[in-house]
């Protein structure tokens, strides 16, 4: 969601604001705006646009505002329309204090209220600006990490928040409580920031905030507290991800270059987890016992968005390699139901970023039940991870574009070694199958290559679908989730209304949709259910419906059926879902491309929903 951005240090702030934001596009965002304390001046200066970050950068090339500490932000409305009276930067009645501000404060209507009483003067509808009227009430005899700690303490809801004060021009201070927010240690300055990327090119130590805490950020110390001042002590950690894979490098947009390196990604976690011989599956941090393993009678799956469609495949997986029943909940419903789960059950919590809300909350609501909780996350020391029994990290590396494409097939490459690993724990696979499964699994990454290598085809074939009204994904068994997936994709960055939908439903409602205005993409991959999947081509065909066949190589009926036909090689049912995600992925990129769309940042949509 909104992007955060501090900084102190002995370099002018304002250039190092703007690139840091500019690596927090990809979270979405509908304003923007900086806040920079200068010298001889009564209030921190600021500068906020509504729209992209270049109508702010242009105002900033006009009016620029020189010192060495300063704020910024991304804004997602949630309270108040996207202009500039509700971007971030807020500042207090006298404007001394400014604060950037990421969450939601669910109480904030009976604080404001209040504040108004006492003659506050609020300036905007959002929920934000009440937090910086509270400290403006708090900051009387006390510093200022004080009053943020006393303000804190009055809030309800989520938040990660950066201030800073023209009475402490020395100080930078951050908090945290349900959004993330981490601090960037460098070489005379320090940085406050939603998430990594931001500032890569300036520092790779990175200290994860926990729940409740307070930084306070000097250019050469940090130090952080509880929210009753009592001292915690915590090691930055250093980062692996290098400021390259933050960057587009020659492709159009980051969408297209992270589609392509899902081969790569698939092979390191492989080579990461599974040992050349393909007899011994390992995982670092999987810290739940294999004595606890053993006894799982049942798995529970919660995410959300396209993590969900990786549970879903992942239900598939599990149940045909380990044989152990396994449930795939939405998060946001997973929390609200009555949960039948016992401490032989594992939940497996999926999410790329490790900090949306939903995910965060059903795990939460798990816990309670004494019930171990597994995660499979990207981002190292994100609160999922944190707060997980054991973690599978799939390295994917930053995945900048809104739409999910790398994560999703590394989160899938995690569950069938996950599932392998168990299947191994509870000895139900025989050896030398399980050494073939892996064996396949290996080849993968090649499999996807040759994909990626024909995407020009998969290019034109888009273009020439780009000006249908709707979409209907077909899918059966294993790729079911597939269509879910291709249809969201779709979704997320063209704006065409699409549907997924298990092929065998079709008659059951969805086939009153066809007729030639609907294009019908159908996953005819060779499998069990093949013939299944013919019969519901040949009615869609009986109906003049326009279909796109994803199809495996040499399938010589599917072209007696149909004209436009995306191949993909040949390999076992189980393992298909990685290859067909793939064309799924350029399909949807292509015709959101040819419409003119903004792919890396659709609208309305932000990489990591950090509210409910």
């Amino acid at each position: 969601m909104c992007g955060i951005i501090g900084y102190i240090g002995t370099r002018d702030a304002q250039p190092i604001l703007l690139n840091c934001l500019k690596r927090l596009e990809y979270r979405g965002y509908d304003s923007s705006g900086i806040g920079v304390i200068v010298s001889g001046k009564n209030a921190p200066s600021i500068r906020k646009k509504p729209g992209k970050i270049k109508a702010l950068e242009k105002l900033l090339r006009k009016k620029p505002i020189y010192g060495t500490v300063g704020i910024a932000h991304t804004r997602w409305a949630t309270h108040g329309a996207p202009n500039q009276a509700n971007a971030h930067p807020h500042d207090d009645c006298h404007g001394a204090i400014a604060l950037v501000h990421n969450g939601i404060i669910e109480n904030h209507e009976d604080l404001k209220n209040q504040l108004l009483k006492e003659g506050h003067l609020f300036r905007s509808q959002t929920d934000t600006e009440t937090i910086v009227h509270l400290i403006e009430k708090f900051y009387q005899d006390v510093n200022l990490e004080e009053a943020v700690r006393r303000a804190l303490k009055q809030l309800t809801g989520s938040f990660a928040i950066g201030v800073i004060s023209k009475k402490e021009p020395g100080k930078l201070v951050g908090a945290r409580c349900g959004s993330p927010l981490i601090i960037g240690k460098g070489q005379s300055e320090n940085f406050l920031a939603s998430d990594i990327p931001a500032i890569l090119d300036s520092t790779k130590e990175v200290i994860f905030m926990e729940e409740n805490e307070v930084a306070v950020l000097t250019k050469e110390s940090i130090q952080i507290t509880d929210l009753e001042g009592v001292p915690v002590m915590r090691k930055p950690v250093s980062v692996s991800w290098d400021i390259t894979q933050a960057e587009k490098n020659g492709y159009k947009h980051f969408m297209l270059k992270e589609i392509n390196e899902q081969p790569g990604v698939i092979e390191n976690l492989l080579s990461l987890r599974v040992a050349k011989d393909n007899k011994t599956i390992s995982f670092k941090e999987q810290n739940i016992p294999e004595a606890k393993l053993k006894n799982i009678e049942n798995i529970a799956i919660v995410a959300c968005g396209t993590a969900y469609h990786a549970g879903m495949v992942g239900k598939y997986i599990l149940e045909s390699i380990c044989a152990i029943p396994t449930s795939v909940d939405l998060a946001s419903e997973f929390r609200y139901r009555n949960l039948l789960i016992n401490q032989n059950t594992l939940v497996i919590a999926i999410s790329q970023s490790g900090e949306t809300a939903d995910t965060l909350a059903g795990i939460r609501e798990a816990r309670k039940h004494k019930v171990p909780v597994l995660s499979i996350c990207n981002v190292l020391g994100s609160t999922l991870t944190r707060e997980s029994d054991g973690v599978i990290y799939t390295h994917a590396g930053p995945e900048i574009g809104v739409a999910s494409t790398k994560a999703y097939t590394a989160q899938l490459a995690a569950l069938y070694v996950f599932a392998f690993y168990l299947a191994q724990i509870k000895n139900i696979v025989p050896a030398n199958k399980m050494c073939r499964y892996l064996e396949v699994l290996k080849v993968v990454p090649k499999l996807i290559t040759a994909i990626l290598n024909r995407q020009d085809e998969i290019a034109v074939l888009a273009r020439r679908h780009s000006h249908f009204g709707s979409f209907l994904y077909l899918g059966r068994n294993i790729n079911f989730p597939s269509a879910l997936e291709g249809a969201l994709k779709l979704k997320e960055i063209s704006y065409i209304p699409a549907e997924g939908y298990a092929a065998g439903e079709m008659k059951h409602g969805p086939i009153a949709l066809i007729d030639e205005y609907r294009a019908v993409v159908c996953i005819a991959v060779a499998s069990k259910i093949y013939g299944k999947m013919i019969s519901n081509i040949q009615e869609i065909l009986s109906r003049e419906g326009k279909i796109i066949v994803i199809a495996t190589e040499k399938d010589e009926q599917i072209k007696e059926l149909a004209r436009e036909v995306i191949y993909i090689p040949k390999v076992e049912e189980l393992f298909s879902p990685l290859l067909v995600a793939v064309p799924l992925q350029l399909l949807a990129y292509h015709i959101a491309v040819k419409r003119g769309c903004d792919v890396d940042q659709p609208r309305n949509l932000a990489k990591s929903v950090t509210v409910e």
